[in-house]
């Protein structure tokens, strides 16, 4: 059999650093996937890069290896030395089977499979394998979650970075999740598995979230609340006519029916919580006011 120089094929030195080896492992798994590759024989290339990895990825398989020594080159005629006990003890490391399961090569079963000399098992062909199902998280604003829309993200995966256009639909809530079909990690022969995305709603400066209800304290004059007024109030649909009831108090709470987060089978509501502010007395004809309003209009917030 020939041997395989499982550091020349990632294209790293022997003395690489596990970072060094996975992201040139990615960059030729990107280059060389059959799904995607339009390289010569690209299919045999991801072999090797995906044999060389399983290798290289694992201290114990790469010290095994590395007792080989560095005086192999690729292609020449291997025989494992005698003695050569490798990675005996510890199994194929995959799920299932050993590495001819997998369609490694038979050096590389040679150094880590279960045979023993003079045997040799039939490989099952490799079956089609759906790739893997990812998972992120994405932070939108509360007006992008109300309205919904288009939007393009980048997303950082084990095949790199993707830009990926998504839709977020009206009235969608933290914690929910967007799926995106055959936007996961590429399959061996299948299909690639579907990325999923959890919202999360950014704070916002004036309006608090609460399920699909949305509140919001609303900044009053001592007029408007003593004589009743109509307002304008902030909605994440844009401004209402609010009516203020005579007498109001500070803490005195409002509702907006419909006025919250768009949905099924009803939308939620906007709760307006008055709060009055008092003019500062910045002037002697302010003093005078206030003074005038304290003899004239005698009031205790405290009685009681």
């Amino acid at each position: 059999m020939e041997y395989r120089d499982y550091y020349k094929i990632l294209g790293v030195p022997r003395d690489a650093a596990d970072d060094v080896i996975k992201k040139a492992y990615r960059k030729l798994a990107r280059k060389y996937h059959p799904d995607v590759s339009k390289e010569a024989n690209a299919e045999e290339h991801f072999k090797k890069v995906q044999e060389a990895y399983e290798v290289l990825k694992d201290k114990k398989k790469r010290a095994a290896y590395d007792q080989l020594g560095s005086n192999w080159k690729s292609g020449q005629d291997f025989r494992p030395p005698p003695g050569w006990q490798g990675f005996a003890g510890f199994g194929d490391g995959f799920p299932g089977g050993t590495a001819e399961e997998f369609d490694f090569s038979d050096f590389f079963s040679s150094l880590f499979g279960q045979r023993t000399q003079g045997t040799r098992r039939r490989a099952r062909p490799q079956q089609p394998m759906r790739g893997r199902d990812e998972h992120a998280r994405i932070a939108i604003s509360m007006e992008e979650a109300f309205h919904g829309g288009n939007q393009t993200i980048s997303i950082q995966s084990q095949e790199g970075v993707h830009t990926l256009k998504i839709t977020i639909p009206p009235g969608i809530l933290s914690g929910q999740q967007l799926r995106l079909a055959k936007q996961g990690s590429h399959g061996m022969g299948g299909v690639a598995g579907d990325l999923y995305l959890e919202i999360d709603i950014k704070p916002h400066k004036i309006f608090t979230l609460d399920g699909k209800d949305v509140s919001i304290i609303l900044p009053i004059t001592p007029w408007e609340a003593a004589l009743g007024a109509k307002v304008k109030a902030p909605t994440l649909a844009g401004p209402v006519e609010l009516k203020i009831a005579s007498n109001s108090q500070s803490g005195q709470k409002l509702r907006l029916k419909g006025r919250g987060f768009p949905g099924k089978p009803t939308a939620g509501d906007q709760y307006v919580t008055l709060q009055i502010h008092t003019p500062p007395a910045k002037t002697d004809s302010d003093r005078a006011f206030y003074e005038k309003m304290a003899k004239d209009m005698p009031f205790d917030p405290r009685m009681g």
